[in-house]
């Protein structure tokens, strides 16, 4: 399970994760998918691109 906030800043990222994942799975390539969904911040960047899903 992704943590709802990121660790370093507090910005809410657990609604990304979803759309991030789907859209990841369709073949787009992270940068523009982060870049896309606004998330600008280094540290929520990492938030995403580094979960692993223990989960399930």
């Amino acid at each position: 399970m992704i943590p709802i906030r990121c660790i370093s800043c507090g910005k809410p990222v657990s609604a990304y994760f979803d759309e991030y994942n789907r859209r990841l799975a369709d073949g787009e390539e992270s940068k523009d998918i982060l870049d896309d969904m606004g998330i600008t911040r280094y540290c929520c960047r990492r938030m995403l691109i580094s979960h692993v899903e223990t989960w399930e």
